[in-house]
């Protein structure tokens, strides 16, 4: 069977998330809802704490990441 190609390569699919947020926050600052950009902006630092905090990041070596090639320096 063939593997599915993704939809959006990666790089278009940060940019649409980037594009997403900053639309949502500066509809938020034009509303003057700040206390909701706190909240988000709180809920969301949370979050990248705990996804930096459970990342297994001992395991991963210079060679097994894609694209770098081990004698490439």
């Amino acid at each position: 069977m063939d593997k599915k190609q993704p939809r959006f390569s990666r790089r278009t699919s940060a940019l649409l998330w980037l594009t997403a947020v900053a639309i949502v926050i500066g509809v938020i600052i034009y509303l003057e809802q700040i206390a909701l950009l706190y909240v988000l902006a709180t809920v969301s630092l949370v979050v990248l704490l705990l996804v930096v905090g459970f990342s297994d990041l001992k395991s991963v070596d210079r060679a097994n990441i894609q694209g770098f090639s081990a004698g490439d320096e």
